[in-house]
């Protein structure tokens, strides 16, 4: 599974809108649907506020495997 299937499943787990999940992580709405479209990838600063807000809820992300 690439990164931007990744993120779309992390975020509809949490039952988010991309605009949700942008204010959850602090970067914007358009951000988070260019990484769910394969347009771009989150750098290293985004993957660790990611795998934040991954921990919080329980859900497993290793950036390790993203990087």
């Amino acid at each position: 599974m690439n990164i931007g299937n990744k993120l779309k499943t992390i975020r509809k787990k949490c039952l988010l809108s991309q605009v949700d999940f942008a204010k959850e992580i602090n970067v914007s709405f358009s951000t988070v649907n260019r990484w769910e479209n394969d347009k771009n990838i989150p750098n290293y600063q985004a993957l660790k506020k990611i795998k934040d807000f991954c921990d919080k809820k329980g859900i497993p992300f290793e950036i390790d495997d993203e990087i």
